[in-house]
């Protein structure tokens, strides 16, 4: 808590203050465009959604709407606890396996897009790092954006190759660690370490799964910074596209360093800085990305209040979706044993989860 105050006061509200001395900027603002960039920055809500969607099985029981609650909650959690990334999916997993989905597949649906959103975000970033470090020079700060994205995919290949080619390596493992963790079954963590290898192999035999996932994760980001651009257009002045990606991107991956919850203060104090170095004057790009934070930072904290509360009680409540479908535990049930049996088939020395 003391380092998230210290970073609170040092980055976000000199930010703000920049904001408050560009208040004048408000007068010429372009209401439309206001609107315009808060409808993007929902359509990126909506992207990611599908996204998660993509990884989650094609049976899997839980409708778009449902899961666009379940992602808002989410982000709410995460955006308010320090580190809250574990925080927040700690929650969408409960969430995913009380709307009936098997525990597996929600914990790989949640790994693969947070693993797989930063793969594509650092895809962007060094492309356009390509073409402006030509143009605009060299910084230091990107030399620093690109450690944490080069940690991020080594740690994301060397999952996918351990489950992928070292599966029975990776079982014994999880049994090792599961032996000594108090309320964990071995058996139990093995199957899911199973099932987990089962449902990459089912994504990388399928192309066009891949391509959709790519795609909607591109959405995702590129929609979300041009709401920022958005923003900035709103206050009268505009930014090149690809100095626009190199500052989204840049924020975006120093963010990914779990200091304060969703990134507060040092994606505002990246973003401005690096508006200003391409040119932007202070008080318009401390303006613009405040109004841009407000949309994508703070309005999903009270969006997720409201999501999270539908999701728990009234008529769209998960426990009423249950009561309504109480064929899908049997229906559950019945492909664990047929997942189980398949495995038995594929490997039959290994040993099954009893």
């Amino acid at each position: 808590m003391l380092v998230f105050l210290l970073i609170f006061n040092h980055l976000v509200i000199p930010q703000i203050g920049g904001a408050r001395k560009a208040l004048h900027l408000l007068s010429a603002v372009n209401p439309a465009l206001l609107v315009l960039a808060l409808a993007l920055e929902v359509g990126a809500f909506l992207a990611y959604t599908q996204f998660t969607r993509s990884a989650l099985p094609p049976d899997a029981p839980v409708g778009r709407l449902t899961l666009f609650r379940i992602q808002m909650a989410t982000k709410a959690v995460t955006n308010l606890v320090p580190g809250g990334s574990a925080a927040g999916g700690t929650l969408g997993y409960r969430l995913l396996t009380e709307a009936g989905v098997d525990a597996p597949d929600a914990g790989f649906a949640l790994a693969t897009v947070g693993l797989g959103s930063a793969v594509v975000l650092n895809g962007m970033l060094w492309l356009a790092l390509l073409v402006s470090i030509p143009l605009n020079g060299f910084d230091p700060i990107y030399v620093t954006a690109a450690i944490v994205g080069l940690v991020l995919l080594g740690s994301f290949a060397g999952l996918i190759i351990l489950l992928m080619r070292g599966r029975n390596q990776a079982e014994r493992v999880v049994r090792a660690v599961a032996r000594h963790v108090p309320f964990v079954k071995e058996d139990a963590a093995a199957r899911v370490v199973r099932q987990i290898a089962i449902r990459l192999r089912e994504i990388a035999a399928d192309p066009a799964l891949i391509r959709r996932s790519i795609l909607w994760a591109t959405a995702n980001w590129l929609l979300d910074a041009a709401s920022l651009w958005v923003f900035i257009r709103a206050f009268g002045r505009t930014v090149g596209p690809v100095e626009l990606i190199v500052a989204f991107g840049l924020a975006n991956v120093l963010a990914a360093i779990p200091i304060t919850p969703g990134g507060l203060g040092v994606i505002e104090a990246a973003l401005t800085a690096s508006l200003v170095g391409f040119g932007l004057d202070r008080g318009t790009a401390s303006i613009s990305v405040v109004t841009y934070r407000v949309a994508a930072f703070w309005l999903p904290i009270p969006l997720g209040a409201v999501a999270y509360g539908s999701l728990k009680f009234g008529p769209r409540s998960l426990r009423h979706k249950r009561e309504r479908h109480p064929i899908r535990t049997l229906a559950k049930a019945t492909g664990e044993f047929a997942t189980v049996r398949k495995w038995d088939v594929e490997d039959p020395g290994q040993t099954g989860p009893g």
